[in-house]
Protein backbone atom coordinates (compact mmCIF):
# COMPACT_ATOMS: atom_id res chain seq x y z
CA UNK A 1 0.00 0.00 0.00
CA UNK A 2 1.06 2.87 -0.89
CA UNK A 3 2.04 5.51 2.25
CA UNK A 4 -0.22 8.50 2.91
CA UNK A 5 1.74 11.61 3.85
CA UNK A 6 1.04 14.61 6.35
CA UNK A 7 -0.66 17.62 5.68
CA UNK A 8 0.71 19.68 2.75
CA UNK A 9 2.21 23.21 3.03
CA UNK A 10 -1.85 24.72 2.66
CA UNK A 11 -4.46 22.97 3.08
CA UNK A 12 -6.13 24.63 0.06
CA UNK A 13 -6.02 22.09 -2.82
CA UNK A 14 -8.72 20.26 -0.59
CA UNK A 15 -11.89 20.77 -2.28
CA UNK A 16 -13.93 19.26 0.40
CA UNK A 17 -16.68 16.50 0.45
CA UNK A 18 -17.46 14.81 -2.85
CA UNK A 19 -20.94 15.01 -2.43
CA UNK A 20 -22.42 17.70 -4.25
CA UNK A 21 -26.07 18.25 -5.41
CA UNK A 22 -27.48 16.82 -7.86
CA UNK A 23 -28.71 18.45 -10.84
CA UNK A 24 -32.69 18.62 -11.61
CA UNK A 25 -33.96 15.49 -13.02
CA UNK A 26 -30.34 13.68 -13.07
CA UNK A 27 -30.39 11.23 -10.11
CA UNK A 28 -26.78 9.73 -10.28
CA UNK A 29 -25.53 7.72 -7.43
CA UNK A 30 -23.10 9.04 -4.77
CA UNK A 31 -19.34 8.73 -5.24
CA UNK A 32 -18.27 5.71 -4.22
CA UNK A 33 -14.85 3.07 -5.38
CA UNK A 34 -17.09 -0.28 -6.61
CA UNK A 35 -15.40 -3.50 -5.59
CA UNK A 36 -15.80 -6.38 -8.02
CA UNK A 37 -17.83 -8.92 -5.88
CA UNK A 38 -18.07 -11.67 -9.01
CA UNK A 39 -14.98 -14.28 -9.24
CA UNK A 40 -12.72 -13.89 -12.50
CA UNK A 41 -13.79 -15.16 -15.74
CA UNK A 42 -10.87 -16.79 -16.61
CA UNK A 43 -10.51 -18.64 -19.95
CA UNK A 44 -6.73 -19.89 -19.40
CA UNK A 45 -6.25 -23.75 -17.45
CA UNK A 46 -2.64 -23.68 -15.37
CA UNK A 47 -0.90 -25.14 -18.35
CA UNK A 48 -2.40 -22.17 -20.45
CA UNK A 49 -1.24 -19.76 -18.34
CA UNK A 50 2.26 -21.54 -18.08
CA UNK A 51 2.73 -21.19 -22.07
CA UNK A 52 1.73 -17.77 -22.26
CA UNK A 53 4.36 -17.03 -19.16
CA UNK A 54 6.56 -18.74 -21.47
CA UNK A 55 5.93 -17.00 -24.77
CA UNK A 56 6.41 -13.96 -23.44
CA UNK A 57 9.60 -14.86 -21.69
CA UNK A 58 10.90 -16.51 -24.37
CA UNK A 59 10.01 -13.07 -26.46
CA UNK A 60 11.90 -11.09 -24.01
CA UNK A 61 15.05 -13.79 -23.93
CA UNK A 62 15.57 -14.88 -27.14
CA UNK A 63 13.88 -11.83 -29.67
CA UNK A 64 14.14 -8.59 -27.82
CA UNK A 65 12.37 -5.31 -27.42
CA UNK A 66 13.86 -2.23 -29.37
CA UNK A 67 14.25 0.59 -26.90
CA UNK A 68 14.45 3.62 -28.59
CA UNK A 69 15.92 5.89 -25.89
CA UNK A 70 19.64 6.13 -25.06
CA UNK A 71 19.40 7.15 -21.28
CA UNK A 72 16.80 3.68 -20.42
CA UNK A 73 19.35 1.27 -23.07
CA UNK A 74 21.67 2.25 -20.64
CA UNK A 75 19.62 1.53 -17.73
CA UNK A 76 18.74 -1.84 -19.26
CA UNK A 77 22.69 -2.36 -19.58
CA UNK A 78 24.07 -1.80 -16.07
CA UNK A 79 20.93 -4.18 -14.83
CA UNK A 80 22.99 -6.66 -17.26
CA UNK A 81 20.74 -6.98 -20.11
CA UNK A 82 21.87 -8.16 -23.42
CA UNK A 83 22.03 -5.18 -25.85
CA UNK A 84 22.57 -5.28 -29.48
CA UNK A 85 22.28 -2.32 -30.85
CA UNK A 86 18.90 -0.71 -29.87
CA UNK A 87 17.41 -4.18 -28.88
CA UNK A 88 17.52 -5.37 -25.31
CA UNK A 89 16.96 -8.92 -24.40
CA UNK A 90 16.54 -9.58 -20.76
CA UNK A 91 16.19 -12.93 -19.17
CA UNK A 92 13.11 -14.28 -17.18
CA UNK A 93 14.98 -14.52 -13.95
CA UNK A 94 15.66 -10.48 -14.15
CA UNK A 95 12.13 -9.48 -15.24
CA UNK A 96 10.10 -11.92 -12.68
CA UNK A 97 12.88 -10.63 -9.99
CA UNK A 98 11.67 -6.86 -10.96
CA UNK A 99 8.04 -7.19 -11.72
CA UNK A 100 8.41 -9.02 -7.86
CA UNK A 101 9.00 -5.32 -6.54
CA UNK A 102 5.83 -3.74 -7.76
CA UNK A 103 2.76 -3.14 -5.56
CA UNK A 104 -0.14 -5.08 -6.27
CA UNK A 105 -2.17 -2.21 -5.14
CA UNK A 106 -1.41 1.33 -3.99
CA UNK A 107 -3.32 4.49 -3.54
CA UNK A 108 -3.69 7.92 -5.96
CA UNK A 109 -4.07 10.45 -3.95
CA UNK A 110 -5.34 14.06 -6.11
CA UNK A 111 -6.08 17.91 -4.72
CA UNK A 112 -9.40 16.78 -3.34
CA UNK A 113 -8.43 13.79 -0.62
CA UNK A 114 -12.01 12.66 -1.15
CA UNK A 115 -11.10 11.94 -4.42
CA UNK A 116 -8.43 9.25 -3.31
CA UNK A 117 -8.52 6.34 -5.32
CA UNK A 118 -6.92 2.67 -4.17
CA UNK A 119 -5.33 0.90 -7.59
CA UNK A 120 -5.75 -2.78 -7.24
CA UNK A 121 -7.79 -5.39 -4.86
CA UNK A 122 -11.17 -5.69 -6.33
CA UNK A 123 -11.71 -2.79 -6.74
CA UNK A 124 -12.54 -1.18 -10.42
CA UNK A 125 -12.65 2.08 -11.31
CA UNK A 126 -13.87 4.23 -14.60
CA UNK A 127 -12.25 6.99 -16.61
CA UNK A 128 -13.10 9.59 -19.09
CA UNK A 129 -12.53 9.32 -22.69
CA UNK A 130 -8.60 10.12 -23.34
CA UNK A 131 -7.04 11.86 -26.63
CA UNK A 132 -9.36 11.78 -29.48
CA UNK A 133 -8.53 14.37 -31.83
CA UNK A 134 -12.29 14.70 -32.96
CA UNK A 135 -15.54 15.46 -31.52
CA UNK A 136 -19.10 14.80 -32.12
CA UNK A 137 -22.34 16.14 -31.33
CA UNK A 138 -26.19 16.15 -31.95
CA UNK A 139 -25.81 19.88 -32.43
CA UNK A 140 -23.25 19.96 -34.80
CA UNK A 141 -24.09 16.69 -36.31
CA UNK A 142 -20.69 15.85 -37.94
CA UNK A 143 -16.85 15.02 -37.08
CA UNK A 144 -14.91 18.04 -36.60
CA UNK A 145 -11.10 18.74 -35.18
CA UNK A 146 -11.58 19.46 -31.05
CA UNK A 147 -10.94 22.56 -29.40
CA UNK A 148 -10.49 23.98 -26.20
CA UNK A 149 -14.76 24.73 -24.95
CA UNK A 150 -15.04 21.01 -25.99
CA UNK A 151 -12.18 19.82 -24.09
CA UNK A 152 -13.49 21.68 -20.91
CA UNK A 153 -17.08 20.85 -21.48
CA UNK A 154 -15.75 17.01 -21.25
CA UNK A 155 -13.77 17.84 -18.37
CA UNK A 156 -17.11 18.92 -16.71
CA UNK A 157 -18.92 15.79 -17.16
CA UNK A 158 -15.71 13.93 -15.83
CA UNK A 159 -16.21 15.80 -12.73
CA UNK A 160 -19.91 15.69 -12.48
CA UNK A 161 -20.53 12.01 -13.40
CA UNK A 162 -19.78 10.17 -9.32
CA UNK A 163 -19.15 6.81 -11.91
CA UNK A 164 -16.41 8.64 -12.95
CA UNK A 165 -13.25 8.41 -10.91
CA UNK A 166 -10.17 9.33 -12.42
CA UNK A 167 -9.47 11.89 -15.60
CA UNK A 168 -7.38 10.60 -18.25
CA UNK A 169 -5.40 12.69 -21.00
CA UNK A 170 -7.35 15.42 -22.97
CA UNK A 171 -11.13 14.01 -23.13
CA UNK A 172 -10.45 15.46 -26.63
CA UNK A 173 -7.53 16.89 -28.34
CA UNK A 174 -8.04 21.32 -28.26
CA UNK A 175 -6.44 21.45 -31.72
CA UNK A 176 -6.93 25.27 -31.85
CA UNK A 177 -4.04 25.62 -28.82
CA UNK A 178 -0.81 25.26 -30.19
CA UNK A 179 0.90 22.34 -29.41
CA UNK A 180 3.86 23.42 -27.46
CA UNK A 181 1.45 25.22 -25.18
CA UNK A 182 -1.70 23.07 -25.09
CA UNK A 183 -0.44 20.74 -21.64
CA UNK A 184 -0.53 23.90 -19.87
CA UNK A 185 -3.92 25.11 -21.05
CA UNK A 186 -5.42 21.93 -20.58
CA UNK A 187 -4.25 21.01 -16.96
CA UNK A 188 -4.95 23.89 -15.66
CA UNK A 189 -8.87 23.58 -17.07
CA UNK A 190 -8.30 20.22 -15.71
CA UNK A 191 -7.30 21.13 -12.10
CA UNK A 192 -9.67 24.11 -11.57
CA UNK A 193 -12.31 21.99 -13.42
CA UNK A 194 -11.61 18.68 -11.73
CA UNK A 195 -10.84 17.23 -8.19
CA UNK A 196 -10.13 13.97 -9.36
CA UNK A 197 -6.41 11.99 -9.95
CA UNK A 198 -5.56 13.65 -13.19
CA UNK A 199 -3.18 12.26 -15.81
CA UNK A 200 0.20 13.86 -17.94
CA UNK A 201 1.39 12.40 -21.32
CA UNK A 202 4.68 11.24 -21.58
CA UNK A 203 5.47 12.83 -24.62
CA UNK A 204 8.77 15.23 -23.92
CA UNK A 205 10.32 15.70 -20.76
CA UNK A 206 8.76 19.39 -21.01
CA UNK A 207 5.17 18.24 -20.49
CA UNK A 208 5.77 15.88 -17.89
CA UNK A 209 7.84 17.84 -15.49
CA UNK A 210 5.20 20.45 -16.15
CA UNK A 211 2.39 18.42 -15.23
CA UNK A 212 3.98 17.38 -12.11
CA UNK A 213 4.52 20.38 -11.17
CA UNK A 214 0.98 21.83 -11.49
CA UNK A 215 0.00 18.53 -9.80
CA UNK A 216 1.80 19.56 -7.26
CA UNK A 217 0.79 23.46 -6.53
CA UNK A 218 -2.60 22.66 -7.41
CA UNK A 219 -2.53 20.13 -4.04
CA UNK A 220 -0.95 22.81 -2.22
CA UNK A 221 1.95 20.58 -1.57
CA UNK A 222 5.66 20.86 -0.66
CA UNK A 223 7.88 18.78 -3.23
CA UNK A 224 8.50 16.13 -0.41
CA UNK A 225 5.08 15.95 0.22
CA UNK A 226 4.55 15.49 -3.33
CA UNK A 227 7.21 12.35 -3.69
CA UNK A 228 6.18 10.91 -0.62
CA UNK A 229 3.04 8.97 -2.26
CA UNK A 230 1.27 8.66 -5.55
CA UNK A 231 -0.74 11.74 -6.46
CA UNK A 232 -1.41 11.24 -10.38
CA UNK A 233 0.27 8.89 -12.89
CA UNK A 234 0.91 8.76 -16.88
CA UNK A 235 0.00 5.82 -19.43
CA UNK A 236 2.41 5.02 -22.47
CA UNK A 237 2.11 2.48 -25.16
CA UNK A 238 4.52 0.43 -26.72
CA UNK A 239 4.77 1.29 -30.44
CA UNK A 240 3.97 -2.46 -31.39
CA UNK A 241 5.38 -4.85 -32.15
CA UNK A 242 8.37 -4.64 -29.84
CA UNK A 243 9.13 -1.31 -29.65
CA UNK A 244 9.25 1.54 -26.89
CA UNK A 245 9.83 5.08 -28.17
CA UNK A 246 11.91 8.01 -26.98
CA UNK A 247 9.59 10.43 -25.50
CA UNK A 248 7.25 7.85 -23.68
CA UNK A 249 10.31 6.54 -21.86
CA UNK A 250 11.44 9.56 -21.29
CA UNK A 251 8.32 10.29 -19.41
CA UNK A 252 8.16 6.76 -17.80
CA UNK A 253 11.45 7.04 -15.87
CA UNK A 254 10.43 10.51 -14.96
CA UNK A 255 7.76 10.19 -13.35
CA UNK A 256 9.09 6.47 -11.61
CA UNK A 257 12.25 8.20 -10.13
CA UNK A 258 9.19 10.59 -8.62
CA UNK A 259 7.11 7.09 -7.34
CA UNK A 260 4.01 8.74 -9.78
CA UNK A 261 2.14 5.63 -11.21
CA UNK A 262 3.33 4.43 -13.92
CA UNK A 263 0.44 2.58 -16.25
CA UNK A 264 2.16 1.03 -19.44
CA UNK A 265 -0.16 -0.50 -22.22
CA UNK A 266 0.63 -2.12 -25.25
CA UNK A 267 -1.37 -1.31 -28.39
CA UNK A 268 -1.38 -4.74 -30.24
CA UNK A 269 -4.36 -5.32 -32.97
CA UNK A 270 -4.29 -9.12 -33.95
CA UNK A 271 -3.45 -9.35 -37.36
CA UNK A 272 -1.85 -6.19 -38.04
CA UNK A 273 0.76 -5.48 -34.57
CA UNK A 274 0.57 -8.89 -33.35
CA UNK A 275 -0.11 -12.39 -34.04
CA UNK A 276 -3.23 -13.50 -35.53
CA UNK A 277 -3.77 -15.74 -32.92
CA UNK A 278 -5.01 -14.17 -29.44
CA UNK A 279 -2.60 -16.13 -27.12
CA UNK A 280 0.02 -15.09 -29.23
CA UNK A 281 -1.02 -11.31 -29.03
CA UNK A 282 -1.90 -11.52 -25.40
CA UNK A 283 1.92 -13.44 -24.90
CA UNK A 284 3.28 -9.93 -26.99
CA UNK A 285 1.22 -7.39 -25.35
CA UNK A 286 2.71 -9.05 -21.98
CA UNK A 287 6.41 -9.02 -23.29
CA UNK A 288 6.06 -5.23 -24.17
CA UNK A 289 4.28 -4.36 -20.72
CA UNK A 290 6.76 -5.87 -18.60
CA UNK A 291 9.82 -4.90 -20.45
CA UNK A 292 8.85 -1.27 -19.18
CA UNK A 293 7.74 -2.54 -15.79
CA UNK A 294 10.94 -3.92 -15.24
CA UNK A 295 12.93 -0.42 -15.90
CA UNK A 296 10.70 1.41 -13.46
CA UNK A 297 11.21 -1.36 -11.02
CA UNK A 298 15.04 -0.86 -11.20
CA UNK A 299 15.09 2.58 -11.34
CA UNK A 300 12.98 2.55 -8.09
CA UNK A 301 11.78 -0.20 -6.55
CA UNK A 302 8.42 -0.09 -5.34
CA UNK A 303 7.10 2.20 -7.61
CA UNK A 304 3.38 1.68 -8.67
CA UNK A 305 2.78 0.08 -11.68
CA UNK A 306 -0.01 -1.28 -13.70
CA UNK A 307 0.16 -3.52 -16.95
CA UNK A 308 -2.71 -2.56 -19.22
CA UNK A 309 -4.37 -4.56 -22.47
CA UNK A 310 -5.64 -3.17 -24.78
CA UNK A 311 -5.87 -6.38 -27.28
CA UNK A 312 -7.99 -6.67 -29.81
CA UNK A 313 -7.98 -7.66 -33.79
CA UNK A 314 -8.93 -6.27 -36.90
CA UNK A 315 -11.03 -6.08 -39.55
CA UNK A 316 -9.03 -9.16 -41.87
CA UNK A 317 -11.49 -7.51 -45.02
CA UNK A 318 -10.65 -3.40 -44.34
CA UNK A 319 -7.72 -3.71 -41.73
CA UNK A 320 -9.55 -1.37 -39.71
CA UNK A 321 -9.25 -2.07 -36.02
CA UNK A 322 -12.17 -3.72 -34.24
CA UNK A 323 -13.64 -2.96 -30.38
CA UNK A 324 -15.83 -4.77 -28.23
CA UNK A 325 -15.22 -8.05 -30.17
CA UNK A 326 -15.70 -11.66 -28.83
CA UNK A 327 -12.00 -11.77 -29.64
CA UNK A 328 -11.36 -8.23 -27.45
CA UNK A 329 -13.38 -9.94 -24.67
CA UNK A 330 -11.49 -13.22 -24.33
CA UNK A 331 -7.85 -11.06 -24.61
CA UNK A 332 -9.18 -8.85 -21.81
CA UNK A 333 -10.29 -11.76 -19.67
CA UNK A 334 -6.52 -13.58 -20.52
CA UNK A 335 -4.64 -11.19 -19.66
CA UNK A 336 -6.72 -10.33 -16.44
CA UNK A 337 -5.39 -14.01 -15.71
CA UNK A 338 -1.78 -13.19 -16.48
CA UNK A 339 -1.84 -10.11 -14.36
CA UNK A 340 -2.92 -11.76 -11.54
CA UNK A 341 -0.24 -14.22 -12.02
CA UNK A 342 2.24 -11.41 -11.86
CA UNK A 343 1.03 -9.46 -8.88
CA UNK A 344 0.20 -6.74 -10.71
CA UNK A 345 -2.68 -4.59 -11.43
CA UNK A 346 -4.79 -4.37 -14.52
CA UNK A 347 -5.73 -1.36 -16.91
CA UNK A 348 -8.50 -2.25 -19.43
CA UNK A 349 -10.67 -0.02 -21.80
CA UNK A 350 -14.12 0.92 -22.69
CA UNK A 351 -14.15 0.65 -26.35
CA UNK A 352 -16.27 0.76 -29.67
CA UNK A 353 -15.43 0.87 -32.90
CA UNK A 354 -18.75 2.80 -34.00
CA UNK A 355 -19.08 6.29 -35.42
CA UNK A 356 -21.96 7.81 -33.83
CA UNK A 357 -23.79 7.01 -30.32
CA UNK A 358 -26.20 4.28 -32.10
CA UNK A 359 -26.90 0.60 -30.86
CA UNK A 360 -23.58 -0.18 -32.24
CA UNK A 361 -21.53 1.86 -29.96
CA UNK A 362 -23.48 0.68 -27.18
CA UNK A 363 -23.40 -2.52 -27.70
CA UNK A 364 -19.45 -2.43 -28.62
CA UNK A 365 -18.81 -0.41 -25.17
CA UNK A 366 -21.09 -2.88 -23.01
CA UNK A 367 -19.03 -5.68 -24.41
CA UNK A 368 -16.20 -4.00 -23.62
CA UNK A 369 -17.02 -2.85 -20.08
CA UNK A 370 -17.98 -6.23 -18.89
CA UNK A 371 -15.30 -8.21 -19.83
CA UNK A 372 -13.47 -5.25 -18.10
CA UNK A 373 -15.48 -6.46 -14.82
CA UNK A 374 -15.04 -10.46 -15.82
CA UNK A 375 -11.42 -10.25 -16.04
CA UNK A 376 -10.70 -8.41 -12.77
CA UNK A 377 -9.70 -4.74 -14.34
CA UNK A 378 -8.70 -2.27 -11.83
CA UNK A 379 -8.56 0.81 -14.21
CA UNK A 380 -11.14 1.34 -17.03
CA UNK A 381 -9.69 4.08 -19.15
CA UNK A 382 -12.24 5.33 -22.06
CA UNK A 383 -15.16 4.01 -20.10
CA UNK A 384 -17.16 7.03 -21.24
CA UNK A 385 -17.61 9.04 -24.19
CA UNK A 386 -15.29 7.26 -27.36
CA UNK A 387 -16.30 6.45 -30.69
CA UNK A 388 -15.08 5.22 -33.79
CA UNK A 389 -11.85 3.77 -32.40
CA UNK A 390 -10.57 6.49 -30.24
CA UNK A 391 -10.86 9.33 -33.17
CA UNK A 392 -14.19 10.50 -32.02
CA UNK A 393 -15.12 11.86 -28.54
CA UNK A 394 -18.76 12.76 -27.80
CA UNK A 395 -20.66 14.08 -24.92
CA UNK A 396 -23.76 11.66 -25.75
CA UNK A 397 -21.64 9.01 -25.82
CA UNK A 398 -20.46 10.13 -22.62
CA UNK A 399 -24.16 10.41 -20.86
CA UNK A 400 -25.13 7.37 -22.01
CA UNK A 401 -21.76 5.10 -21.01
CA UNK A 402 -22.66 6.74 -17.60
CA UNK A 403 -25.81 4.88 -17.76
CA UNK A 404 -23.74 1.84 -18.16
CA UNK A 405 -21.35 2.13 -16.03
CA UNK A 406 -24.11 3.02 -12.79
CA UNK A 407 -25.67 0.16 -13.98
CA UNK A 408 -22.55 -2.07 -13.75
CA UNK A 409 -22.00 -0.14 -10.62
CA UNK A 410 -25.27 -1.19 -8.85
CA UNK A 411 -24.96 -4.98 -9.94
CA UNK A 412 -21.93 -5.21 -8.05
CA UNK A 413 -23.53 -3.42 -4.72
CA UNK A 414 -23.67 -6.01 -1.95
CA UNK A 415 -27.14 -5.18 -1.24
CA UNK A 416 -28.63 -6.91 -4.09
CA UNK A 417 -27.75 -10.27 -3.43
CA UNK A 418 -28.02 -9.67 0.40
CA UNK A 419 -29.31 -13.18 2.11
CA UNK A 420 -30.49 -11.53 5.40
CA UNK A 421 -33.46 -13.21 6.71
CA UNK A 422 -35.08 -9.88 5.85
CA UNK A 423 -33.86 -10.35 2.19
CA UNK A 424 -35.32 -13.63 1.87
CA UNK A 425 -38.92 -12.42 3.17
CA UNK A 426 -40.37 -15.21 4.28
CA UNK A 427 -42.98 -13.46 6.11
CA UNK A 428 -43.87 -11.19 3.00
CA UNK A 429 -44.03 -14.52 1.26
CA UNK A 430 -46.53 -16.03 3.49
CA UNK A 431 -48.63 -12.49 3.97
CA UNK A 432 -49.65 -12.62 0.12
CA UNK A 433 -49.91 -16.35 -0.14
CA UNK A 434 -51.24 -17.81 -3.07
CA UNK A 435 -53.36 -14.73 -4.20
CA UNK A 436 -52.78 -11.07 -4.72
CA UNK A 437 -49.79 -9.12 -5.31
CA UNK A 438 -46.58 -7.66 -3.51
CA UNK A 439 -47.28 -3.79 -4.22
CA UNK A 440 -49.02 -2.68 -1.31
CA UNK A 441 -47.81 -4.74 1.89
CA UNK A 442 -45.07 -3.08 4.05
CA UNK A 443 -42.09 -5.08 2.77
CA UNK A 444 -42.40 -3.56 -0.45
CA UNK A 445 -43.67 0.14 1.08
CA UNK A 446 -40.21 0.06 2.97
CA UNK A 447 -38.42 -0.48 0.22
CA UNK A 448 -39.51 0.90 -3.31
CA UNK A 449 -37.56 3.64 -2.84
CA UNK A 450 -34.29 1.77 -2.92
CA UNK A 451 -34.82 -2.24 -3.77
CA UNK A 452 -34.11 -1.62 -7.60
CA UNK A 453 -31.73 0.68 -9.88
CA UNK A 454 -33.07 3.56 -11.06
CA UNK A 455 -31.97 5.13 -14.38
CA UNK A 456 -31.05 8.65 -15.15
CA UNK A 457 -31.68 8.02 -18.79
CA UNK A 458 -33.34 5.00 -19.68
CA UNK A 459 -36.54 5.41 -20.90
CA UNK A 460 -39.11 2.89 -19.30
CA UNK A 461 -42.09 4.53 -20.67
CA UNK A 462 -44.30 1.74 -22.86
CA UNK A 463 -44.26 2.94 -26.77
CA UNK A 464 -47.81 4.97 -26.27
CA UNK A 465 -46.22 6.92 -23.70
CA UNK A 466 -42.80 7.53 -24.55
CA UNK A 467 -44.82 8.45 -28.54
CA UNK A 468 -47.40 11.05 -26.58
CA UNK A 469 -43.85 12.23 -24.67
CA UNK A 470 -42.52 13.59 -28.23
CA UNK A 471 -40.32 9.84 -28.68
CA UNK A 472 -37.07 11.03 -28.02
CA UNK A 473 -34.62 8.59 -29.13
CA UNK A 474 -31.63 7.59 -26.31
CA UNK A 475 -29.07 10.35 -27.92
CA UNK A 476 -30.86 12.83 -28.05
CA UNK A 477 -31.93 12.77 -24.09
CA UNK A 478 -28.53 12.47 -23.96
CA UNK A 479 -27.78 15.93 -25.34
CA UNK A 480 -30.92 17.33 -22.92
CA UNK A 481 -28.72 16.17 -20.14
CA UNK A 482 -25.26 17.07 -21.10
CA UNK A 483 -26.89 20.50 -21.84
CA UNK A 484 -28.46 20.01 -18.25
CA UNK A 485 -25.62 19.91 -16.49
CA UNK A 486 -23.45 22.10 -18.74
CA UNK A 487 -25.76 24.98 -17.46
CA UNK A 488 -25.62 24.34 -14.21
CA UNK A 489 -21.74 23.30 -13.47
CA UNK A 490 -20.27 24.34 -10.63
CA UNK A 491 -16.16 23.70 -10.25
CA UNK A 492 -14.90 22.76 -7.32
CA UNK A 493 -13.27 24.91 -4.91
CA UNK A 494 -9.55 25.98 -4.75
CA UNK A 495 -7.80 28.05 -2.40
CA UNK A 496 -7.45 31.57 -3.81
CA UNK A 497 -3.71 31.71 -3.39
CA UNK A 498 -3.35 27.96 -4.85
CA UNK A 499 -5.32 29.24 -8.08
CA UNK A 500 -3.33 32.51 -8.44
CA UNK A 501 0.35 30.47 -8.33
CA UNK A 502 -1.19 27.61 -10.35
CA UNK A 503 -2.28 30.40 -13.18
CA UNK A 504 1.26 32.04 -12.75
CA UNK A 505 3.02 29.27 -13.31
CA UNK A 506 0.90 28.50 -16.75
CA UNK A 507 1.98 31.93 -17.99
CA UNK A 508 5.68 31.77 -17.14
CA UNK A 509 5.96 28.60 -18.69
CA UNK A 510 4.54 30.26 -22.11
CA UNK A 511 6.45 33.41 -21.94
CA UNK A 512 9.26 30.78 -21.73
CA UNK A 513 8.16 29.06 -24.86
CA UNK A 514 6.35 25.75 -23.32
CA UNK A 515 7.84 22.42 -24.91
CA UNK A 516 8.94 21.74 -28.33
CA UNK A 517 7.01 19.83 -31.13
CA UNK A 518 9.11 18.31 -33.20
CA UNK A 519 9.22 14.79 -30.82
Amino acid sequence: MARRSGPGRRGGGRAGNVERRAIAGIAQMPWRLPQNCDRPTEPLDGDGIEAIHDGAMRILEEIGIAILNAEALEIYREAGCLIDGNVVRMGRDFVMEMVGKAPDRFTLTPRNPDRAIEIGGRTILFGNVSSPPNYWDMEIGRKVSGTREQCRNLLKLTQYFNCIHFAGGYPVEPVDIHAGIRHLDVLHDKLTLCDKVVHAYSLGAERVEDVMEMVRIAGGLSHEDFEAMPRMYTNINSTSPLKHDEPMLDGWMRMARRGQACVVTPFTLAGAMAPVTMAGAVAQSLAEGLSAIALAQYIRPGCPCVIGTFTSNVDMKSGAPAFGTPEYMRATQMTGQMARFYGLPLRASGVCAANVPDGQAMWETSNSLWSAVQSGTHMVYHAAGWLEGGLIASPEKFVMDCEVLQQIQRYLEPEVFATRPENIALDAIAEVGQSGHFFGIQHTQDRYETAFYQPFLSDWKNYEAWELAGGVWTAERAHRTFKEILAEFEAPPMDAAIAEELAAFVARRKREGGAPTDF
